[in-house]
C-alpha cells in the first residue's frame, strides 16, 4: 500500500509542507520529533495505538502550549482485525472540593482564578488514558514507548522559531509578538507570572530564546522516567501525585491526593451515524464533537449540496444552520453522562434530524428564538491533534490538551509539566447564558468528580470496512465546525485531502448569533447573498488546523495532509 503523509502543522510566512511518500505506516502530528518518535514506534513492531501513545508523550516535551501531561482528552482506535472501533474518554475532572459557584464573588460576578494558576486545574487524565489505551490495544512494551520522551526532555531538542517566540511572549512581558499567531501569545497571566514555569521554561542565561536553542526538561525527564519504569499508576499513586497534591495544598489548588488516586480514564461507547454510505464515529459524551457531527452529516445529508459546490451562498446557508442546531444541542442536552442523562440515541439519529432540518428557512434562524429560556447581553483555542495509521489498517485519532495554551501556565514544583485550566470549560455562572457567547445552562455546571464539557471532535470515517478520513483539529468550540467540513469535502464535494484541508472554514456556534468566514478569499456576491439572508458576518484569519489521514478507497493511496495554516511539522513514516 502506499502511503502520502504529511504532518499537521503551522504555517507562518512563506512556509510550504509537500507531501511525502510512504509504503507502510504514517504518524501525523504538529511537531517534527513527535511524529519521528511515532513513526518508530511503528517501526519497530508497534501498531497505530503504540504510534500514538509514544507522539502524545513526545509532544508533552515538544508542544508545551497543548501536549501534556497535566491535561486530558480523547482518544477514537480503529482496530482494522476486529472491525471495532474503540473511544477512550480522558477527560480532566472537577476535584472533590469543587462547587457550582467556586469561581464567583459574592456578588455573583465571575473571578479569574478561572484562567490561570492550581486553582484552575481539573484532575488530569492523559496518562490514565494513554495508559488505558495501551493496556487493552498497544502492542510494544510500556517503557520503550515513554523512553524516547525522557531523552528530549533530558537531552533536549532544538527548538523552531515559532516556539521560541510563543516562550518569548510567555516569559518576557517585553517580547514582541510580530507574526505569531494569537494562541501562541500570551493572554492574561503568562508563565512568567509563575516561577516554577520560569525555572522550567527559561533560557539558562535569562535572555530570550531564539531558533535552534536547545531546550532541556531536567524535572519533566525525571517524571516521564518514573511513568516508564512503574506505568500510568505512577502519576496518580506514586511521587508525582504526591509533588502534584503537595503543591497544590501549597498555593492554592485543589487537587489532593484522594483526588489522583480516584480518577480513571473510561472506555465509553462511540457514537456511530452515515453519511453517503460512509460509517463516521466519534466521542460522545463528555465530547460534544462527536454528536454535533453526526448530528450536522444527518441534517445536511437530505440536501443536494454537491450541485452548487462548498462556497454557494446556499450551501453555506445551509451548514451554518446545520451548525446552530447542533451547538443548541450542545448548550442544552449535553454533558457528562455519569452526571445527566444525555439521550445520545436520539441526538445522532435520522428521524431527529429530521425535525431539525423541517425548521431550516431561506432565511437565517435567530439563535434567541431556539432557546426556552432568557438570553442576556453579557474555551481555549490551543489543543492539538494527532492521527496515526499503520500497514495493518489500524488508526487512531487522538485529541489532548490544557485548554488555553500553556494551560494554567504553571508548573508543578519538581515535576516539570504544566497543569491545566480545565476548569474553565464548565458553565461558570449558572443560569446566564449570553448573547456575547457565555452559557450558563444546567447540564454542565460544576460538580465534585464530574467531567467538563468538551468540543474535541477525533473522527473516523469508515468505507466498507477500511479507513477513509482520520481527522480532528485543535479550536475550541470550532472543533467539531472545521471537523465537518473537511469531512463534507472529501465525502460529499470530491475533494483530496489536500484541497479539503486547504479550504476556507466557517464557523457558527448558537452564541454569539453570528457567521465566522475564514480568510480572504470569500467572494463580495456571496457576502452579500449570505447578509441579505439575515447572517451577520465576521471576518476570522485561521480557523483550525486539520489534522487529517485521508485514504482513496479505489486505489489505496493514503494522504497525510499538512495544514498550511500553521508552521510546519512533519508527517512521518515509512
Amino acid at each position: 500500500m502506499r502511503v502520502l503523509g504529511s504532518v499537521f502543522c503551522i504555517i507562518i510566512g512563506t512556509s510550504v509542507v509537500s507531501a511525502q511518500e510512504f509504503s507502510r505506516h504514517v504518524a501525523v502530528c504538529q511537531e517534527a520529533h513527535a511524529a519521528d518518535i511515532g513513526r518508530e514506534a511503528m517501526r519497530s513492531g508497534g501498531n497505530a495505538v503504540d504510534s500514538a501513545v509514544a507522539t502524545a508523550f513526545a509532544l508533552a516535551v515538544t508542544h508545551p502550549a497543548a501536549g501534556n501531561l497535566g491535561g486530558g482528552g480523547f482518544l477514537v482506535a480503529y482496530l482494522a482485525d476486529r472491525r471495532e472501533v474503540v473511544t477512550i474518554d480522558f477527560r480532566e475532572t472537577a476535584p472533590a472540593a469543587s462547587t457550582r459557584t467556586m469561581y464567583l464573588d459574592a456578588r455573583g460576578k465571575l473571578l479569574p482564578l478561572h484562567r490561570s494558576g492550581l486553582r484552575a486545574a481539573g484532575v488530569p487524565g492523559t496518562v490514565r488514558g494513554l495508559g488505558l489505551a495501551h493496556k487493552q490495544m498497544g502492542k510494544r512494551p510500556w517503557p520503550d514507548l515513554v523512553a524516547p520522551s525522557v531523552r528530549l526532555a533530558r537531552d533536549g531538542f532544538p527548538v523552531s522559531d515559532t516556539l521560541a517566540r510563543s516562550l518569548n511572549a510567555q516569559l518576557f512581558r517585553d517580547a514582541r509578538r510580530s507574526g505569531v499567531d494569537e494562541d501562541l501569545g500570551a493572554r492574561g497571566d503568562r508563565l512568567g507570572d509563575f516561577p516554577e514555569s520560569v525555572a522550567a521554561f527559561r533560557k539558562p542565561d535569562g535572555t530570550l530564546w531564539k531558533a535552534g536553542d536547545i531546550l532541556k526538561q531536567p524535572d519533566l525527564a525525571l517524571t516521564l522516567e518514573r511513568i516508564a519504569r512503574d506505568g500510568a499508576d505512577e502519576f496518580y499513586l506514586g511521587k508525582t501525585a504526591d509533588l502534584i497534591a503537595e503543591d497544590c495544598a501549597r498555593r492554592g489548588g485543589i487537587i489532593t491526593r484522594d483526588d489522583l488516586a480516584a480518577y480513571r480514564a473510561i472506555r465509553r461507547e462511540p457514537v456511530h451515524g452515515t453519511f453517503r454510505g460512509h460509517d463516521v464515529y466519534g466521542m460522545g459524551p463528555p465530547a460534544s464533537g462527536g454528536i454535533l457531527i453526526l448530528q450536522m452529516l444527518n441534517m445536511l445529508e437530505r440536501f443536494d449540496l454537491k450541485a452548487s459546490g462548498p462556497r454557494s451562498p446556499n450551501n453555506v446557508h445551509l451548514i451554518t444552520e446545520a451548525m446552530r442546531r447542533a451547538f443548541f444541542t450542545r448548550a442544552t442536552q449535553i454533558a457528562d453522562p455519569d452526571f445527566v442523562d444525555v439521550p445520545t440515541a436520539k441526538l445522532v439519529s435520522k428521524p431527529y434530524a429530521d425535525e431539525l432540518a423541517a425548521t431550516i428557512e431561506q432565511r437565517a434562524t435567530p439563535s434567541e428564538s431556539l432557546a426556552p429560556f432568557r438570553i442576556l447581553d453579557r474555551e481555549g483555542a490551543d489543543t492539538t491533534h494527532l492521527s496515526t495509521l499503520d500497514s495493518e489498517g489500524n488508526a487512531v485519532a487522538l485529541t489532548y490538551t490544557l485548554e488555553e495554551g500553556y494551560g494554567s501556565k504553571d508548573v508543578i514544583k519538581g515535576a516539570g509539566f504544566l497543569m491545566n485550566n480545565e476548569m474553565g470549560d464548565f458553565n461558570l455562572i449558572p443560569e446566564l447564558t449570553t448573547r456575547s457567547g457565555g452559557i450558563g445552562t444546567k447540564p454542565n455546571e460544576i460538580e465534585p468528580g464530574k467531567r467538563m464539557l468538551s468540543s474535541q471532535s477525533p473522527t473516523i470515517v469508515l468505507k466498507d470496512g477500511k479507513v477513509r478520513l482520520v481527522t480532528g483539529s485543535p479550536g475550541g468550540r470550532t472543533i467539531p465546525n472545521t471537523t465537518v467540513w473537511v469531512i463534507l469535502n472529501v465525502l460529499e464535494f470530491g475533494l483530496s485531502g489536500r484541497e479539503a484541508v486547504d479550504a476556507p472554514r466557517t464557523h457558527h456556534a448558537w452564541f454569539p448569533d453570528q457567521l465566522l468566514l475564514e480568510g480572504t478569499t470569500w467572494p463580495a456576491e456571496v457576502k452579500e447573498a449570505l447578509r441579505a439572508r439575515g447572517h451577520r458576518l465576521v471576518d476570522q484569519a485561521i480557523q483550525g488546523d486539520a489534522h487529517t489521514i485521508a485514504v482513496n478507497p479505489a486505489s489505496g493511496k493514503i494522504e497525510g495532509v499538512a495544514d498550511r495554516r500553521r508552521e510546519t511539522s512533519r508527517a512521518s513514516g515509512d
